[in-house]
């Protein structure tokens, strides 16, 4: 069973994200770099910083034609081992976007909060932040702001009208000073977890070498993933089908009993 130090569990609680010794071994790394390659080849019309819902193998409801292996890496047991320590017992996979900038002209990821564009009431999420190549400041790794999920707060954001980002959101200002930024630089394997309250971004990649991340995003079992919400919507950029997305209770139970878990399951 994979774990979290006590001193990383401290770190998450207290700063809002941590970098587990926990890391992919080589042939999980392997894996999915060739499921990347698969998943671009299958994507030739969608920006590489937009592959959202990876997870979902062939034509999803939001654009992209995925790949199973991301969902295997979702499920995959160290994994969800780490994030149940991060949440409690019961987890549930309602995500999974791959993030990767291209050499030379990758979008920047506006500084934000993503508990101001997910429909999940009360709001409580883990992302697993999986480096599937070097993830450097040169490249525009994650940068988080330590401490700024503790208040629990939702800071205003502001709509962006440009086409050279990931996300059209963006924090307004004197929400945080960026002085304050961590850049998490990561091998391939190595992985992040941040709070869904955690200000973050990424500054756009100018460098000669491509950076790939995948985001899994996962909540407890005592909150709602409420399909009649649109928060944010039609506003980031990112186009998203929270009705027809698919919910995997991987862990526990569903304390809400309100979750669907049919809903967006092909063959079902």
């Amino acid at each position: 069973m994979a774990r979290l130090s006590a001193d990383e569990v401290a770190r998450y609680r207290e700063r809002g994200y941590v970098v587990p010794a926990y890391r992919l071994d080589p042939a999980w790394v392997r894996r999915m770099q060739q499921a990347l390659d698969a998943l671009i080849a299958a994507n030739p019309g969608v920006r590489p910083e937009k592959l959202v819902s990876a997870h979902i193998a062939g034509q999803n409801d939001e654009g992209v034609r995925g790949v199973s292996d991301f969902l295997a890496l979702a499920m995959h047991p160290d994994i969800v081992d780490l994030v149940e320590q991060a949440i409690g017992p019961d987890v549930i996979l309602w995500g999974c976007h791959v993030f990767c900038k291209p050499a030379q002209e990758g979008y920047e990821t506006p500084w934000h909060q993503d508990g101001h564009y997910w429909p999940i009431r009360p709001l409580a999420n883990c992302t697993v932040w999986v480096a599937l190549e070097p993830s450097t400041r040169d490249n525009g790794c994650l940068r988080v702001i330590p401490g700024s999920h503790a208040a629990k707060q939702l800071h205003p954001h502001l709509h962006e009208d440009r086409t050279d980002l990931t996300l059209n959101q963006r924090m307004a200002d004197g929400a945080f000073d960026e002085k304050d930024a961590v850049d998490i630089e990561l091998e391939p394997g190595q992985m992040s977890m941040h709070d869904i309250y955690m200000i973050h971004g990424a500054q756009a990649n100018r460098s000669g070498l491509r950076r790939t991340g995948v985001a899994l995003r996962y909540m407890p079992g005592s909150s709602l993933f409420d399909r009649s919400l649109k928060p944010a919507d039609g506003q980031t950029g990112v186009p998203v089908s929270f009705a027809t997305r698919p919910l995997w209770l991987l862990r526990g139970v569903d304390r809400t009993g309100r979750n669907d878990f049919d809903v967006g399951h092909r063959g079902r």
